[in-house]
């Protein structure tokens, strides 16, 4: 595949204050990632350049206004530059408004170049929710602002963590545990079996085998421990294998990580999948945000202040994160 065949992948730099921008200049510059994807950052000039230099990292910015003026045989890694400060100050490593405003934007016009077919898909950085709120701006996670980005509900974008083999996704996610059972209906069950086959597809895996959690210890084993299953999980399952797809389920959420032969494992609530996932993989986790008209992938860590502008930040989750989209 030629250089220009490969797919453009955004890589939004997050809050601005943190390692995010330097995250994606070291993705960017990845031997691994050029070997599968046209990466292209979208960030301010001036806050890439603060990081570069803070950082140490020898990196020949090609800057442009629009991604439809981009010369691909030119030398230099690619950036969309955003005005994101205007005249105002930058600065690396503190919580304010004007970062969290900046960051919001960054990841804005990245899905914005999804939605308008520019890019194939988007990776972000990780953002930085005190500053987004102290900008006045509703924020609780990417799958969220994606949502609202492309015009749908907000629950209805989907997490799915992913890492080494494993791709969980959750029926409820920044919700209390008594408000996620409100939430937890035969409707939603079905809406994210869809949304988790669909994106499957959409990588690549031709036949996805999708592997169903239960709400109560046991999976209720017959009851016992709740109606939930039985009333709400069974039925969702079925109705989606009635369709053709090829899910099956509801088993305990603890049992889950040990049955092999699943392309992607749907969990209920937010720790019976974050807990397996931060256990076996700290570091190497990618979160996608399914269910939107976009690719999008975010990484699971966060944005590190105390360590912004070190050159110490590790691209892995990144690169991670990219691999999972187009790899």
């Amino acid at each position: 595949m030629t250089e220009t065949a490969l797919p453009i992948v955004a890589l939004s730099g997050g809050d601005p204050a943190g390692i995010g921008p330097e995250l994606c200049m070291k993705a960017a510059l990845s031997s691994d990632v050029a070997a599968i994807c046209r990466p292209l950052m979208f960030g301010d000039r001036r806050v890439m350049d603060s990081h570069a230099e803070a950082c140490g990292i020898d990196i020949v910015f090609d800057g442009y206004q629009a991604v439809s003026d981009i010369d691909w045989n030119a030398p230099g890694a690619k950036l969309v530059e955003l005005d994101l400060f205007g005249n105002a100050p930058f600065e690396m490593g503190v919580i304010n408004a004007a970062n969290g405003k900046a960051s919001v934007e960054c990841g804005a016009a990245a899905i914005k170049a999804a939605l308008g077919k520019e890019v194939g898909a988007v990776v972000a950085a990780p953002q930085t929710e005190q500053s987004i709120h102290l900008a006045g701006i509703e924020f609780d996670g990417y799958p969220s602002f994606v949502a609202r980005q492309t015009g749908m509900a907000p629950d209805d974008v989907y997490l799915m963590v992913c890492f080494d083999h494993y791709r969980i996704a959750h029926v409820t996610l920044h919700a209390s545990v008594r408000q996620s059972l409100d939430l937890i209906t035969q409707e939603r069950v079905q809406h994210i079996i869809s949304a988790v086959n669909d994106t499957l597809l959409k990588i690549g895996i031709k036949e996805p085998k999708i592997l169903v959690g239960g709400l109560n210890p046991h999976a209720s084993e017959r009851g016992l421990f709740g109606s939930e299953e039985a009333e709400i999980i069974e039925p969702a399952i079925a109705s989606k294998k009635a369709e053709g797809i090829l899910v099956e389920g509801p088993i305990g959420a603890d049992l889950l990580t040990h049955q092999e032969g699943y392309d992607a494992f749907i969990v209920m609530l937010h720790d019976q999948g974050h807990i397996p996932a931060k256990l076996l993989a700290q570091h190497r986790t990618a979160g996608l945000s399914i269910g939107s008209p976009i690719l999008f992938s975010s990484v699971a860590h966060g944005s590190a202040h105390d360590i912004a502008g070190q050159g110490k930040a590790e691209p892995t989750a990144v690169i991670e994160a990219i691999r999972r989209l187009v790899g």
